[in-house]
């Protein structure tokens, strides 16, 4: 689904439309134009499992004032995008249990699929980190079995097993925590 508009829709009027859908269909706002995402294969859907399981379980071990979230939630990069990471930690203050949108994430999480893969490693790479917030974007290929891990202002590092160390806010994970079992 892509909604031919008139004029770029923000990411407000995005929000208000998509709590008015009756029907939940996983949408996100590319430069003011509402786009539907793909089916997703269960390759995908198990590694996005593992990920949240793991973040969770990373920040719980930390002790810190976390929050790891599934997909779910938009996270504004401007005023006319917003995307919707496979899953994202936050830190800090909780918002409102209404609310639609995480506008200040730490850690970034897409895994790749066969549509996603070009705009998961340019325009959202770049998106994401326009975010004062973010520090880490984890990008996840189901089929090399890879972690490429973005870190602002550093050059990307692709692993194929062993620990990764997120800091901020602190957290340790393995390779295989996020891609599961080969």
């Amino acid at each position: 689904m892509n909604v031919a508009l008139l004029r770029a829709m923000t990411v407000e009027e995005y929000l208000a439309w998509s709590e008015r859908q009756r029907e939940r269909q996983r949408t996100e706002l590319i430069n003011g134009q509402i786009v539907a995402t793909a089916p997703e294969r269960i390759i995908h859907s198990r590694i996005k499992g593992n990920v949240h399981l793991a973040l969770v379980r990373a920040v719980k071990t930390a002790g810190l004032r976390c929050e790891a979230l599934p997909d779910g939630m938009a996270v504004p990069i401007d005023k006319h995008t917003a995307y919707e990471p496979d899953a994202l930690v936050y830190c800090g203050e909780s918002p409102a249990p209404s609310s639609l949108q995480i506008s200040n994430p730490v850690i970034v999480v897409e895994v790749l699929s066969p549509t996603t893969a070009h705009s998961d490693t340019s325009a959202k790479l770049i998106g994401y980190f326009k975010l004062p917030s973010v520090a880490h974007y984890l990008v996840l290929d189901p089929e090399a079995r890879t972690v490429t891990h973005y870190r602002r202002d550093q050059a990307p590092n692709t692993l194929t097993g062993g620990p990764l160390r997120l800091d901020p806010p602190g957290l340790d994970l393995t390779v295989k925590d996020l891609l599961g079992p080969a």
